[in-house]
């Protein structure tokens, strides 16, 4: 019996990216959010997952730094040669 699901490591080629990049899954998925297309709980999933696979997924970075209002403060140290 053949195992289920893709095997460790695997890579989607560029072939399918661009055919998912060039689907009408987020401009979908966009209509659904907004009330103009009803699509069940599956086929968000779906689409979300296909998305996953294209465009990489939103962090938020805070960065602070230890200058009067959290700036980031930059020292830079020219040394001279020998």
């Amino acid at each position: 019996m053949a195992g289920k699901g893709r095997t460790a490591g695997f890579q989607m080629g560029a072939e399918h990216r661009t055919k998912i990049g060039n689907s009408k899954i987020l401009k979908h998925l966009i209509e659904h959010a907004t009330g103009e297309r009803d699509m069940s709980s599956t086929q968000v999933t779906a689409g979300l997952g296909l998305l996953d696979r294209v465009m990489p997924k939103l962090a938020t970075h805070k960065l602070e730094g230890t200058g009067e209002n959290g700036e980031v403060i930059f020292k830079t140290i020219y040394e001279s040669k020998p």
